[in-house]
């Protein structure tokens, strides 16, 4: 994972901005304030369906990011996907994420 998304993301934790957790993903997109959700590659196919379906019916862009690189930035092992509310942090995660290439949209 690139270091620089590395930091946005952990900055946007370390800022509130960030809800971590499927289920918590989950509610964040569809109360509207989601603006970028990345999920990890190794999340049940559950999880990634739930959350790309309510992502792809509120338009809000989705990232399907490597194995562990998530928990990295994050600093939370447990949970499998990280919703950023609507910023310019969040706009920022996501155009990195577009253009590293190394990250599955």
């Amino acid at each position: 994972m690139p270091e620089k998304l590395k930091g946005y993301l952990g900055l946007a934790v370390r800022a509130g901005l960030a809800f971590l957790g499927g289920s918590m993903a989950l509610d964040h997109i569809r109360s509207g304030k989601s603006g970028v959700v990345l999920i990890d590659q190794e999340a049940s196919g559950n999880t990634r369906k739930k959350l790309g379906d309510a992502c792809e019916f509120r338009h809000v862009r989705c990232h399907i990011l490597p194995s562990g690189c998530r928990s990295a930035a994050c600093g939370k092992g447990d949970s499998m996907a990280v919703s950023s509310a609507k910023s310019d942090l969040a706009d920022r995660i996501s155009s990195l994420a577009e253009t590293e290439g190394k990250i599955q949209k």
